[in-house]
């Protein structure tokens, strides 16, 4: 009998033969049950789900992934659930951290880095990516199940704190955004049609509104990005609720992507003050600020990422801002303020972590 808890892969998918059998592979030796839940595949799916000795069962599909995902916990037997999507993949070289960590921990959930990449397709380049942690291992307990119709978490039960939650560094490649994948499988429209579901209903939570504004910003319409994501602030705010920082992230994005410094500076000043621990929102002030030729106070904002770092597990992390992409714009201040030795040693500082 293994000395190690069994762990139980959750899935929910449609038409993934491009990327299924990767996501399989990754997980092969961890996962002692596969429960593949197969809302309509058209494709070779099924049958390569099957060739990894998984279970796959079919679900009529109901606009609702959080009843999907539950209706594989339903069928799951082991001690833990890990759920992943087609097209992530763990991390190869420190995927066998997960059995040990289980035997070890008193937790009930467990979070795992995200590593989102961006660009046009694979293969990727791995400094391009956003990091964030999420929980995705926990254990096989009735009382947690996934809620929301789009965008699932886990629901937390209200006996869950925080001592209950650890975090492990065994990554997730996650490459749904890359921008070949999200053309062919059409998810910006069918993802909007699912929150705008959402928010007909009078007690959804202001998320709906920033997971819109993501949207509309992913697809480069700024406008109604801009408008949701106040909403979500408005909201959550209005609930007596400390707006979550990746709003803040996500406003100043669309007001540097629009060039409106004007809106973004000093107001930014004002949510840094909330998060004074969020390296990304210090980024976009030093962008900010030299967009603005104002080099020295800019030098300062990306010292302050260097201080930071990118390694805060609260927060959606752009990778490199507290460190090679930092490093960067600091050897492009010095260059402006004259201070051309120090730029060089700045730009191979940023070289040198780009490598490692």
């Amino acid at each position: 009998m293994s000395a190690f808890p069994t762990i139980t892969l959750c899935m929910i998918v449609k038409d993934e033969a491009h990327c299924i059998n990767s996501c399989l592979e990754s997980v092969k030796g961890l996962a002692s049950e596969i429960i593949i839940v197969d809302t309509g595949s058209s494709d070779q799916t099924v049958e390569i789900c099957e060739d990894h000795g998984a279970k796959v069962y079919s679900y009529k599909w109901k606009n609702d992934f959080a009843d999907a995902r539950n209706y594989g916990l339903s069928l799951s037997t082991g001690d833990w659930i890990l759920w992943l999507d087609a097209d992530e993949e763990l991390d190869a070289s420190t995927k066998l951290k997960i059995p040990e960590a289980l035997a070890n921990t008193n937790a009930h959930l467990l979070s795992l880095p995200v590593l989102n990449y961006y660009g046009k397709s694979t293969p990727v380049d791995k400094n391009n990516a956003y990091l964030i942690h999420q929980l995705r291992l926990f254990r096989n307990n009735k009382d947690i199940t996934f809620h929301n119709r789009i965008h699932e978490t886990p629901l937390l039960t209200p006996d869950i704190t925080v001592k209950d939650i650890e975090s492990i560094p065994v990554p997730i490649h996650h490459y749904g955004y890359l921008q070949d994948l999200v053309d062919m499988k059409q998810k910006g429209q069918r993802n909007i049609e699912l929150l705008e579901q959402e928010l007909s209903d009078s007690t959804h939570s202001p998320w709906v509104e920033y997971h819109l504004a993501s949207e509309f910003y992913r697809q480069g319409k700024y406008q109604q990005a801009f408008y949701f994501v106040n909403q979500s602030i408005l909201l959550f705010l209005q609930q007596s609720q400390k707006p979550p920082s990746l709003l803040y992230k996500l406003k100043y994005a669309i007001l540097i992507e629009t060039n409106s410094l004007d809106g973004a500076w000093p107001s930014i000043e004002k949510a840094i003050l909330l998060y004074p621990d969020y390296v990304d929102l210090y980024f976009y002030k030093g962008y900010i600020l030299y967009k603005m030729e104002n080099y020295t106070e800019a030098l300062q904002a990306f010292e302050k990422c260097l201080e930071l770092g990118d390694h805060h597990t609260e927060h959606l992390i752009l990778k490199g801002s507290g460190s090679f992409k930092a490093w960067r714009y600091k050897g492009m201040c010095l260059e402006q303020l004259g201070r051309l030795v120090e730029a060089h040693e700045a730009y191979l500082y940023e070289e040198n972590i780009k490598i490692n």
